[in-house]
């Protein structure tokens, strides 16, 4: 197949493009490269797909040296004209929609950040979908759109209505946008809510990243709520066998909704909702405890309280997936913090 991969730069979408050139598709990268992090983790993460910084150009193809079914371009979503071009020239089968403006305490700050990235930028890739009938459009949501939802473990038949950040709240529009899109169009669509990924490669921005360095580094690190929180951290390479399979999967209509239940997960469109989690809540101080027994040196904690946008706990319940895929994340923690480290330490030359 042919497909387009957005966000193609970031820590999810280089290696689920990586997955899906070496299963032998043909992949088109896209990616803005914004400074939300220090973009030479992104282009480290491209010189991995065969990517030269140097040829990187806005609008313009770069060959992989690598992949020669890999071509990229630097993109922004928001443009409408542009992605209207890409799509109408590209031909894609499938489009795997990873690009957003990720963080919870960023969106505070910075909300109209959130609305281009994540409601226009969508707009402009469901458009485009629907205007070039691609086969099947998997897309990025995430586990904050629970928000005050206490019922755990965590699942798609829920209810989300309680956003508790604005993040989560473009993320729950992009279900419903892509719910109106499978409904009008018959656009075959599948969202993927992802819980707390970690991994090589990952986000500065993110508590594994800070937590390596700081205690590398003799640097205090955050500790909300006291390290009375839990997350379901879920290993990237668990993240991306769920994409691929997913990605495979073509949903059709559900014969069976009831509109008197009306399940979110689920449609009389081909639409389907999956929590990608490991369904192992881990307290955030058992976590950082993790950390330091792999680093053997211990953090220097400060103790903060709750920070607004924050929820408690995540804890997914991934039946569903399995029960569609044959597939559970379940890389043991201790594990992944151990490659994790072995990554930093290699990349920044510890």
């Amino acid at each position: 197949m042919k497909i387009l991969v957005t966000g193609a730069a970031g820590f999810i979408g280089s290696s689920v493009t990586t997955r899906f050139l070496k299963d032998g598709h043909t992949v088109v990268g896209l990616d803005n490269i914004n400074d939300y992090y220090d973009p030479n983790l992104k282009f480290g993460r491209l010189g991995l797909l065969g990517i030269n910084k140097e040829e990187i150009a806005w609008l313009k193809f770069t060959t992989s040296t690598i992949y020669p079914d890999f071509s990229f371009i630097r993109m922004n979503l928001e443009d409408t004209m542009a992605v209207k071009m890409l799509f109408a020239n590209g031909e894609f089968d499938i489009v795997v929609h990873l690009a957003a403006q990720p963080g919870v305490r960023y969106s505070i700050t910075n909300p109209q950040a959130y609305i281009q990235s994540n409601i226009d930028a969508f707009m402009n890739v469901l458009e485009g979908c629907r205007e070039n009938k691609i086969k099947h459009l998997v897309f990025a949501s995430s586990s904050s759109v629970y928000g005050l939802n206490n019922k755990t473990p965590f699942s798609e038949h829920d209810g989300i209505a309680h956003p508790i950040s604005l993040y989560a709240a473009t993320k729950k529009s992009n279900e419903l946008m892509a719910h109106t899109y499978a409904h009008l169009y018959a656009l075959p669509v599948t969202g993927l809510r992802f819980f707390t990924v970690y991994g090589p490669w990952g986000r500065p921005d993110m508590s594994p990243f800070l937590f390596i360095d700081g205690i590398l580094n003799g640097k205090p690190i955050k500790v909300f709520n006291n390290g009375d929180m839990l997350r379901d951290f879920t290993y990237i390479d668990d993240i991306v066998e769920s994409v691929v399979r997913v990605t495979g999967i073509i949903p059709k209509p559900n014969p069976d909704w009831d509109s008197t239940i009306a399940d979110p997960a689920t449609s009389s469109a081909p639409y389907r909702i999956y929590n990608v989690g490991n369904q192992r809540p881990t307290r955030l101080l058992d976590y950082i405890s993790c950390i330091e027994q792999v680093l053997g040196k211990e953090a220097n904690k400060e103790f903060l309280p709750m920070q607004p946008g924050d929820v408690y706990q995540t804890f997914a319940d991934s039946s569903e997936l399995a029960k569609t895929t044959g597939f559970t994340p379940s890389t043991n923690l201790s594990d992944g913090i151990e490659k994790t480290v072995e990554w930093f330490k290699e990349f920044y030359k510890i």
